[in-house]
């Protein structure tokens, strides 16, 4: 096994107030940068779609973008009268090769992508360079669901319940070693953002996928891992692992026993991932505005709520303008993240 370990330091001094509002302003542009009509858009939009629409996810099946898209895709389907709906996973480079497909797509809303916090958000500081750029070349649409994380630990290795104990126990040990999914992803710098909050220097230690992770953990390698809570919740509930805290804003339903981090002392941790349907830049503003009208109606529905639920997301279905916000707003707070442990993935 191989572990990376990187430098750690106070988070919020990395970016300038400058720096911050210009990241802020260039991730902005993704909402206005597809937004160009051209002549025959809104009659295009009146008989959209008229055949198969792809949805570019670039991670594997099973994974928690997968299961997203997959229930999106069968939900659009039943509304669009049973026209196909198609989820192509295109996994590798932690999703820069299915963006960077998806970027090069044809802007006439028949391809889309179920695009992620890393892709949208982190990426642009942890490379130096991209296939693609999120500010110029996609327009949002909408931003479908949020995935809280929990910290989650093995029983049989952990002895502490929740994050003090945790922390305690830590500091007689070795080091914080924690597990995750692949260098640069929302867990790797949640890990750092969990060490700055406590005033530890975590010990990142990077997986190839899920089940390996989650191996490390059950063997003892890794003391914890940062996990969705999708993820996360049936290990809990059949009692192999153990959760010490969620990291969103408030409890999670499918954990609601488990305190919020910022509940037991920790104000400042807070994080989140999120996923969302962007489409190439250009895409007529009409498209867009269907597109985005037919999602919120799909999660928004009682089954399609019920079921982005039980799989663990909170349902957003947010507007394309409110989603490039988002998506602004997370690429200052990542960023910070990803300064501060001097990070670069190429």
């Amino acid at each position: 096994m191989t572990s990376f370990s990187t430098p750690t330091r106070s988070l919020p001094r990395p970016f300038s107030r400058r720096h911050a509002l210009r990241s802020a302003a260039a991730a902005a542009a993704v909402v206005v940068a597809g937004l160009v009509p051209f002549t025959g858009a809104l009659a295009q939009a009146t008989d959209y779609p008229n055949k198969p629409v792809r949805i570019i996810v670039g991670f594997p099946a099973g994974t928690g973008p997968d299961i997203v898209a997959r229930l999106l895709a069968q939900r659009l389907s039943e509304g669009w009268g049973n026209q196909g709906v198609i989820v192509d996973n295109k996994p590798g480079a932690g999703g820069l090769i299915a963006a960077g497909e998806a970027a090069r797509a044809a802007p006439d809303g028949y391809t889309l992508m179920l695009g992620e916090t890393g892709q949208l958000s982190i990426a642009p500081s942890s490379y130096n360079k991209l296939p693609y750029d999120p500010a110029k070349d996609f327009v949002a649409v909408s931003q479908v669901v949020t995935a809280d994380f929990v910290l989650l630990v093995n029983p049989q290795k952990v002895p502490s319940r929740n994050v003090k104990d945790f922390v305690t126990w830590t500091q007689q040990q070795k080091g914080l070693f924690l597990a995750t999914f692949g260098a640069g992803t929302p867990g790797h710098f949640g890990a750092f953002m969990f060490g700055d909050a406590v005033k530890l220097k975590p010990e990142p230690v990077h997986y190839k996928n899920t089940s390996d992770a989650l191996g490390g953990l059950f063997s003892g390698d890794v003391q914890g891992v940062f996990a969705t809570v999708g993820l996360g919740a049936p290990q809990v509930k059949a009692g192999k692992l153990a959760a010490l805290g969620t990291t969103g804003a408030t409890r999670s339903p499918m954990l609601p026993d488990v305190p919020t981090i910022k509940e037991q002392g920790y104000a400042n941790l807070e994080f989140s991932s999120w996923f969302g349907i962007v489409a190439p830049a250009r895409t007529p503003p009409e498209i867009v505005a269907r597109l985005h009208a037919d999602i919120v109606k799909a999660v928004q529905s009682p089954e399609g709520k019920a079921k982005m639920e039980e799989a663990g997301f909170r349902v957003t279905g947010t507007s394309p303008q409110e989603f490039a916000r988002t998506i602004a707003a997370d690429t200052v707070t990542w960023g910070k993240a990803v300064a501060a442990t001097g990070f670069k993935a190429d």
